[in-house]
């Protein structure tokens, strides 16, 4: 049986609330992914091209992490959070995954979005952990139950 991880990211709850069924689920342990600066409600105004988010976005801009202690040498699947962002991860997502050594792990991609897909998630993060293989997992949006998260969690 293989050591499970989930790691998030999470801009509002939503993300940090479906990671938290997912890791409960899956029986795997938790590991929230924190930007080095908080962000603010105005540095996540996509409406803004001047935001935060928006110029990390656009500009690939990576931004530190608040910590980087997620002990990634002790699991074998690592499930990987976030919300979508410009229909691909948030690129502290690519931070995370550039911090730690994925060598022979598997990172399975959940998220929560207000619509979008998946988009490039997988294929802009593969660079950021190039010896790991990345898997496009699901989409976790409105209700998801335990049965549902345990069927997906036991799938890798």
């Amino acid at each position: 049986m293989s050591k499970k991880l989930v790691a998030y990211f999470s801009a509002s709850g939503k993300t940090a609330s479906k990671a938290k069924a997912l890791a409960e689920a899956a029986g795997a342990d938790l590991y929230e992914i924190k930007p080095g600066k908080a962000y603010t409600k105005s540095d996540l105004n996509w409406m803004n091209p001047l935001s935060r988010s928006s110029k990390e976005m656009k500009n690939s801009i990576k931004p530190a992490l608040a910590d980087k202690d997620a002990k990634i040498e002790n699991y074998d699947v690592i499930f990987v959070g976030f919300p979508i962002w410009w229909y691909v991860a948030p690129t502290i997502i690519n931070s995370f995954l550039e911090a730690y050594d994925f060598s022979g792990k598997k990172i399975v991609l959940f998220a929560t979005s207000g619509g979008s897909g998946f988009g490039k998630a997988a294929q802009n993060l593969q660079p950021s952990a190039p010896n790991a293989k990345i898997v496009e997992g699901k989409i976790l949006n409105g209700s998801v139950s335990a049965a549902e998260l345990k069927a997906f969690a036991n799938a890798f």
